[in-house]
Parts: structure tokens; C-alpha cells; sequence
């Protein structure tokens, strides 16, 4: 996953599993593009995070309240999936439940580099600009959209 979740303001619950994978496969990939797809359609699923590096994973779900954590522990599908985790996928892992009552957002600054100039804008909501680049002696004032910002180079900083 490449996204962080959008979640609503707290309180909301978070569900941090962390594992070791075996070296099997075997259709884990598959199946946990499965279980992201199930669990973004059951009642109360704010979201996911995920990330995996040499062997250890660790995915947070969001959830609205305990009871929707605990239907979709209870879920048929996910139950298969677990049963396969234990018996194929997992060296172990551990599964905490989280009730978030604060959380603090940073979205940094972007500095898109267009026409050999650079022009710096702050996020907020929708990108906006902060600063005008000057393009050949006149100062222009650029708008820019948060879709069209792919079309540019961007680096981070």
C-alpha cells in the first residue's frame, strides 16, 4: 500500500498486526489482496496501512468501534485466511487492539520544478500555491490541482 488511511476525527479503533512470514508464498499475495478487498466492505472499515521489509509486516486497520473488529475476526472468509496464516504463512505474529484517541497529521511541502523553475506549494486540502515563480520576467501566479500534480516532477522536502 502506498496511501495512508483517511480516517475520521477520534475516537476510532486500530487493529496493528505484526508478523514474521515463512518462506512460502503459496498464494499469500493473492489472499491478502482478498482479505483488504473483504475487509473494506464490511460494516465500520475506516482503512488500512500496510508495509513488509526483509520478512516482518506490519498492517494497522482502522475501525469505527470494537463490535466491528469483532465481526470481522468472526468473518468466514477472514477465519479461512487466518487458519492458512497459522498453518503455512506466519512464523508468528502478534495482534494488538488499539483504541486511537488522538492523532496528528503532517502533509509536507512540495517543490515542483516546471519550466526550469521552481515553484513551492503548501498542501492544504487541495494543493494550493504559496509563492509565485517568475517565467521570463513576469510573476505568474499558478494554480494548481492535486491531480494534476503528477504531471510534474516532485520531490519532497
Amino acid at each position: 500500500m502506498s496511501q495512508l488511511a483517511k480516517t475520521p476525527k477520534p475516537p476510532y479503533y486500530a487493529v496493528v498486526f505484526t508478523s514474521e512470514r515463512t518462506a512460502w508464498d503459496n498464494g499469500y499475495g493473492e489472499m491478502a489482496e482478498k482479505m483488504v478487498e473483504l475487509a473494506s466492505q464490511q460494516p465500520g472499515f475506516l482503512g488500512v496501512e500496510s508495509a513488509r521489509e526483509n520478512g516482518l509486516g506490519i498492517t494497522v486497520s482502522y475501525w469505527e468501534s470494537l463490535e466491528a473488529i469483532k465481526n470481522w475476526k468472526e468473518n468466514e472468509l477472514h477465519q479461512i485466511a487466518q487458519t492458512k496464516g497459522k498453518e503455512q504463512w506466519y512464523q508468528r505474529y502478534t495482534t494488538r487492539v488499539c483504541k486511537v484517541e488522538r492523532d496528528y497529521t503532517f502533509r509536507g511541502r512540495l517543490l515542483i520544478s516546471c519550466l526550469g523553475k521552481q515553484i513551492l506549494i503548501k498542501r492544504k486540502g487541495a494543493a494550493s500555491l504559496s509563492r509565485a515563480a517568475s517565467v521570463e520576467s513576469h510573476f505568474i501566479l499558478f494554480s494548481i490541482r492535486a491531480a494534476m500534480i503528477p504531471l510534474f516532477p516532485v520531490l519532497l522536502y
